[in-house]
């Protein structure tokens, strides 16, 4: 049953995964748009903790941790987003429904097999600029796209408690952008049409150790390297004169003849160490920190005077709590609670002011009786960017939901 699903699903998040609009962030316009959280919802509702040797949840973060499994695994998320953008006059809501994930994972003997789709950046913006005095040019900017990737990793149990792994990944997506500058009560503007073909392949690195420290206490740790690597970017670029109505349809008057080039983009490396305590099947408290350059460099049309890429970083504490996890006579008590914080320094800087991501998460992970399968939903809250220097403070609520399915393969029959 559980290969038919992948199948479907699979089919289904590659089609989505193109057409989805994954921000509505005015922060996407720069670079490749906003860096998406890379791993599993069970992660998320902890800060992006993703320390344990799990045996039956893929984690995404590091690819050592696929030595661990013991059964094939198949793991869907996707969140539902609200957003209140905010500046000192002014403040609008947004929405977005998301597919976040989708990953499968074999246990190999002393191997593990990982494999999936994950959309790695989005962009997704609508801003208006429009003049007071009605004489000057007014303009409305449009961003949409993003890149996704594509993965295919492999870790290996040295030991009882030590893994390493590694994991590559193809890099693919385009970004649209659509400029339009008019005159008040003037049904005449110009248009400049941005396409951006994206396509690369990066690698990660990672290693996953615990020990027994006290009784029943283990302690564990994670550290995951992303190599410094390159993306290429096909840009094409259209300028036009239009015709617009009330609704700001287009239509195209004259168009001069497109601008096409190619540009490589930095994707720099990028450093995670992970710690933590707990009983195995019980409780987990743990940290996280990571750091390197931004994700995303700026590209021909989105290059900007008053925009900084810097240094990205970001710290977490997190962990979870299950009260009886071999309970049969309480459903209650095999129920996984999971919590964090978080704070992220994502590098780019606007008007001098830095743009930092802060949040609250919380989940619940739902065991499927009679299976190691679950169902898990996590709620984020938080707050990304300022409301200084005229720029767009983003308060918003995230509700994600997500799938763990487990299944054995690869078994030899005993009896027909």
């Amino acid at each position: 049953m559980i290969k038919k699903i992948i199948i479907s699903v699979c089919l289904l998040l590659s089609l989505v995964s193109f057409a989805q609009e994954g921000t509505s962030s005015p922060y996407s316009f720069y670079g490749i748009g906003n860096v998406r959280f890379k791993g599993t919802h069970e992660n998320r509702s902890m800060a992006g903790l993703a320390v344990e040797q799990d045996s039956i949840h893929i984690n995404l973060q590091n690819p050592a941790s696929y030595a661990s499994l013991k059964l094939t695994t198949f793991t869907l998320g996707g969140t539902y987003a609200t957003t209140t953008l905010k500046n000192n006059s002014e403040s609008a809501n947004t929405t977005r429904t998301t597919l976040d994930y989708l990953a499968v994972g074999l246990p190999l003997g002393k191997f593990g097999l990982g494999f999936g789709l994950i959309p790695y950046s989005s962009v997704g913006y609508k801003i208006e600029s429009i003049s007071e005095t009605g004489t000057e040019n007014n303009k409305r900017f449009n961003g949409t796209g993003g890149l996704n990737k594509a993965f295919l990793g492999i870790g290996y149990k040295i030991a009882p408690n030590f893994n390493i792994g590694a994991d590559v990944n193809y890099n693919f997506g385009k970004i649209e952008t659509n400029n339009l500058e008019f005159i008040t009560g003037v049904p005449v503007g110009t248009r400049e049409l941005n396409s951006a073909d994206l396509s690369g392949v990066n690698f990660n690195l990672g290693m996953m150790y615990q020990t027994k420290i006290y009784k029943k206490i283990t302690l564990f740790s994670s550290l995951t390297y992303s190599l410094e690597s390159s993306l290429t970017s096909k840009n094409s670029r259209n300028i036009s004169t239009v015709i617009y109505n009330s609704n700001f349809d287009l239509a195209v008057v004259d168009a001069l003849d497109d601008v096409n080039t190619q540009v490589n983009l930095a994707m720099p490396s990028k450093v995670s160490l992970s710690g933590g305590i707990g009983e195995i099947k019980k409780w987990l408290l743990g940290g996280n920190v990571s750091f390197g350059k931004t994700s995303g460099q700026a590209n021909e049309y989105n290059d900007a005077s008053n925009v900084v890429y810097g240094k990205y970083g970001s710290v977490s504490l997190g962990g979870y709590y299950i009260p009886n996890y071999n309970s049969f006579s309480s459903y209650a008590k095999r129920i996984v609670y999971r919590a964090g914080l978080k704070y992220e320094k994502t590098g780019l800087v606007i008007n001098s002011e830095s743009i930092n991501d802060m949040g609250l998460t919380f989940g619940l992970g739902l065991p499927i009786t009679g299976s190691f399968s679950n169902v898990n939903f996590g709620f984020e809250l938080g707050k990304k960017g300022t409301t200084k220097a005229n720029l767009v403070q983003e308060n918003y609520a995230n509700v994600s939901v997500s799938f763990s399915l487990n299944d054995k393969w690869f078994e030899k029959r005993k009896f027909n």
